[in-house]
């Protein structure tokens, strides 16, 4: 048996959600990520934000942020389904735990 790793997703979306579809949008992928086996799912909203250079020709995004725990092997189905959304304009995984050793 596998075992868990916290992960941090950061997802940035097209701006032209409101406040009341950015939330089921959150909604959906965080039941998505729970039909994965995943837990400990949080989601935080970062907000509209000017982003440095044009993406997919978007000015500004809106950022969420999901913190999870999961088997690793999930993570990779997960990632297939965001890259697929239309509006995703760019998203990145991170491993938050870490084998590093304070000294």
């Amino acid at each position: 048996m596998s075992t868990t790793i916290k992960y941090e997703m950061m997802i940035l979306l097209t701006e032209e959600f409101n406040d009341n579809e950015l939330k089921t949008w959150a909604f959906n992928y965080a039941k998505a990520l729970r039909k994965l086996n995943a837990s400990e799912i949080s989601v935080i909203s970062r907000g509209k934000r000017d982003l440095s250079y044009e993406i997919a020709n978007q000015k500004r995004g809106n950022f969420i942020q999901i913190n999870f725990s999961s088997i690793p092997k999930h993570i990779e189905n997960f990632s297939s389904s965001l890259k697929f959304d239309s509006n995703v304009l760019r998203f990145l995984i991170l491993n938050k735990t870490s084998n590093v050793k304070n000294f």
